[in-house]
């Protein structure tokens, strides 16, 4: 899934569409995980708060029903994740994780009643998950809601001890950049990146918006780092990175680079544009 799929504004080019999907639902879908590459709406399973030492017959029933729907989301398999998230919820009407992980399945099933009322609720149950809170502000985001958006994003940042911040900095600055505040979307990429350099999908975006505002010295510098890396490298950091080489005059450098991409990923969309030569496509 891609933003391109959800509805991305026209502001991106092409080549950018799946490395900003990258933010997301890995940031959307747990409190406690760290990410590695580029997440989506779905890229990991939910992760539940840890149950107590010693749970309730009922919570227990409900957590492991929570947890089968975790697993049933992360595989797409959406109308059974959410009858076992039901299930969890009848158990256990008071799980705000169970109203969470239903807003996640009611978003990606497109039923966007139903799933701001499972945010709500969840939100209502516990005013302090941050997880939550950055799930409702990704799931605006991409209904292009950007001032509730942003919100949302800036309420899940001040939650005391909230433990995602880098990841929630990258969702922000995605966010800000398909509304085309490039600058905003700097400074929350670039904070994101000071938490979390390690993480490809914070460098390509950087690089991304550095390129949107005319600082090819410095996407290139961030989509060089995640390039030095053979694991991070895929058709987008190799596509963002021959057109910075264009820009910036070098196009020996970007040949290289186009080899790259038509030798490692021949079928992918990038490798397309560049047979066609439309490096702004």
């Amino acid at each position: 899934m891609t933003l391109a799929r959800l509805g991305c504004s026209a502001g991106w080019p092409v080549a950018a569409l799946a490395v900003l999907a990258a933010a997301l639902l890995a940031g959307c879908a747990s409190s406690t995980s760290s990410t590695s590459g580029p997440p989506t709406l779905a890229a990991e399973p939910f992760k539940v708060s840890a149950p107590s030492s010693d749970p309730s017959e009922v919570e227990r029933r409900a957590r492991v029903r929570l947890e089968l729907a975790s697993a049933y989301f992360s595989r797409g398999q959406l109308d059974t994740a959410l009858d076992e998230v039901k299930l969890s919820i009848a158990a256990k009407p008071d799980l705000a994780e169970a109203y969470n992980l239903r807003g996640l399945i009611y978003a990606a099933m497109n039923e966007d009643r139903l799933a701001e009322e499972s945010f709500a609720r969840a939100l209502q149950l516990n005013p302090n998950d941050g997880a939550a809170r950055h799930n409702q502000a990704w799931y605006l985001c991409l209904r292009n809601r950007f001032a509730e958006s942003q919100a949302q994003f800036s309420a899940a940042l001040a939650i005391p001890q909230y433990r995602e911040v880098a990841r929630t900095q990258l969702a922000r600055g995605v966010c800000y950049g398909r509304n085309g505040q490039w600058a905003e979307a700097e400074a929350a990429l670039m904070r994101a990146y000071e938490l979390d350099p390690a993480n490809p999908s914070t460098g390509i975006n950087l690089a991304e918006v550095l390129y949107q505002r005319g600082d090819f010295e410095r996407a290139r510098f961030y989509i060089g780092r995640v390039n030095d890396t053979p694991a991070n490298v895929n058709a987008q950091s190799l596509w963002l990175a021959l057109r910075i080489e264009r820009r910036l005059g070098q196009e020996s450098s970007a040949r290289v680079l186009g080899e790259r991409l038509r030798q490692g990923f021949p079928q992918s969309p990038e490798a397309a544009l560049y047979e066609r030569g439309r490096f702004d496509g």
